[in-house]
């Protein structure tokens, strides 16, 4: 193993951690908070073990089908982010507007995003997105070449 390879190495296992602790941190902590009312909120506890899943198949596989799989799931994680960003900002506005009728504009914007349902916090799910995919990308450069019948 030249010191390129090792590097590459150490750079998959950091990412490979940095995604297992981040997926097994963001599950339990969901939990905690009682993020199970209804579909949008029990979705990404999903999510995160379909993703526990998948990344527990490409640490024990040297399959490319478990790198496609962890690509779909990531990508979903990320899109789940997206949507929890939103969600979380809509049910502000709605308790905003109920605690204070007639409130809009910038105002109404401002307490939305510091209201009481953290708005910026499903976005651990892009960046648990954006790790799953770097460490796919980094384990298909180590991964032998394909043979294609030709």
């Amino acid at each position: 193993m030249n010191g390129t390879q090792r590097v590459t190495a150490v750079v998959r296992h950091s990412l490979l951690g940095i995604l297992v602790l981040g997926l097994i941190g963001t599950e339990i902590e969901l939990f905690l908070l009682k993020h199970t009312d209804g579909f949008w909120q029990i979705a990404p506890l999903w999510l995160i073990g379909a993703g526990i899943v998948a990344v527990v198949w490409c640490a024990v596989t040297e399959s490319r089908a478990s790198l496609r799989v962890l690509d779909v799931v990531m990508v979903t994680f990320i899109l789940s982010g997206g949507a929890g960003v939103l969600l979380h900002y809509q049910g502000n506005v709605e308790w905003e507007r109920e605690r204070v009728p007639g409130i809009g504009g910038s105002s109404l914007v401002w307490q939305a995003l510091m209201g009481a349902t953290p708005t910026l916090a499903p976005g651990t799910m892009l960046q648990l997105g954006l790790v799953g995919l770097l460490y796919g990308y980094v384990r298909r450069r180590e991964l032998p070449e394909r043979r294609t019948n030709e």
